[in-house]
């Protein structure tokens, strides 16, 4: 690379007749050509998979898919390898809650792209766990924690940050969060979003995952009571009081997220992601670093 800009150069100093006022040398450092990185690379490969998620691009065709506004003429029959999410809206939570969850399609991700990467004959979906494992190594894995751990911690902990700096500020997966207690967190496409977006993602999402916190309360409360020392009833109350945390928190932001919904808000794409994301009050994360205030 560094040898072809450089007879580039030179082809232009020697046609513009510029050699006593240019050079063609170009320093190693400014080669215009992204160097392997392991881990910016599988970062950018999940922030790819995502796009392939919300629509935005297709491993069936080259380039942007979908960039329109309201979700108008989007065709989900251009995804056909890796289907594209039905209504633009990708949760993201610390477990799994929702099949459709972030975490959850990057496996099926993976699958469809690559399917089997072994000659070896693997059981029927095996061969997946090498690239699950390869891609959780290359996000930081820590100790003997499972790729899918990993994986799910980097998606739910440093996704969106990445994200804000890849777009400088002006994100176009949005994320919706419920608050410090990470509770509920979900992506949602802009070019997707709709005036019924925030009513699906209640009735679909935060709504059902109520239900699910307060059935997983019940049972763990169950466990603490039948517990066989103490030891194992106090690590069992400890989980109870992180669930009633995050139930509590989904209430509160249930509460917004419906005085919202019922607002039909609408977005004006011409406006700019500071204006649009401003709509939203506390439901999205970086409000601040976004809106500037």
């Amino acid at each position: 690379m560094q040898r072809l800009e450089e007879e580039n150069n030179r082809l232009f100093i020697e046609a513009y007749g510029l050699q006593d006022e240019l050079s063609p040398d170009v320093p190693e450092a400014q080669i215009t050509l992204i160097r392997a990185d392991r881990e910016k690379d599988c970062q950018r490969l999940i922030s790819y998979a995502i796009g392939c998620m919300m629509g935005r691009y297709s491993i069936d065709k080259p380039g942007l898919i979908y960039a329109h506004a309201g979700n108008v003429g989007f065709d989900p029959n251009r995804y056909n390898t890796f289907p594209a999410d039905a209504d633009g809206i990708v949760p993201i939570t610390d477990e799994l809650w929702f099949e459709d969850d972030a975490a959850n399609r990057i496996r099926e991700f993976l699958l469809a792209v690559w399917g089997n990467p072994s000659p070896q004959p693997f059981p029927q979906g095996e061969g997946v766990e090498v690239n699950m494992t390869w891609l959780a190594e290359s996000l930081g894995q820590r100790g003997d924690e499972m790729p899918e751990v990993t994986i799910r911690r980097y998606i739910a902990g440093s996704f969106f940050k990445d994200h804000l700096q890849t777009y400088k500020k002006r994100p176009i997966y949005w994320l919706f969060s419920s608050g410090k207690q990470g509770a509920f967190q979900a992506l949602v496409y802009l070019h997707r979003y709709q005036e019924g977006t925030l009513s699906r993602l209640r009735t679909e999402y935060v709504v059902p995952l109520m239900g699910k916190l307060q059935a997983r309360i019940d049972m763990v409360e169950k466990d603490a009571a039948a517990a066989p020392s103490n030891a194992a009833r106090n690590k069992l109350n400890k989980d109870i009081e992180k669930l009633r945390e995050k139930h509590v928190e989904l209430l509160a932001y249930d509460e917004k997220l419906r005085h919202y919904a019922d607002l039909r808000i609408k977005l004006d794409l011409d406006d700019g992601v500071k204006v649009n994301y401003s709509k939203f009050g506390d439901l999205l994360a970086e409000v601040k670093a976004v809106t500037g205030g």
